[in-house]
């Protein structure tokens, strides 16, 4: 199983470190079945970019970036070289370490919290 450490920009939210991750999810759904938030306005279907992370560490075990996920990464706040969406970074093997930073979304339209 595979092990994900989210860390935060934003200082009020402390690291938080999954452990027996199964291959074949979306970086997107682990953190919403985790209790993790992480805005996605367009459902995870790569129609926007709030779902915009930053992949740290382990970006070879997770699916190939898409032409038009960089167009949306494009529309982000803040890209970066190591700059996914969160709905299209699918894990594609176990028994890896994978880190990503979630920006500070309270500037997001639609930031929940």
């Amino acid at each position: 199983m595979a092990t994900i450490k989210f860390t935060f920009e934003h200082p009020d939210l402390d690291d938080k470190i999954l452990e027996k991750v199964e291959a074949d999810q979306s970086i997107l759904e682990i953190a919403e079945d985790n209790g993790i938030h992480l805005n996605h306005n367009c459902g995870g279907v790569c129609a926007c970019s709030t779902c915009h992370i930053y992949v740290e560490k382990g970006e070879d075990y997770l699916e190939e970036i898409s032409d038009k996920e960089e167009d949306f990464i494009d529309r982000a706040i803040n890209p970066r070289l190591n700059s996914r969406l969160a709905c299209q970074c699918i894990l594609l093997e176990e028994n890896v370490s994978i880190e990503v930073q979630i920006p500070d979304q309270s500037k997001i339209i639609g930031h929940e919290h």
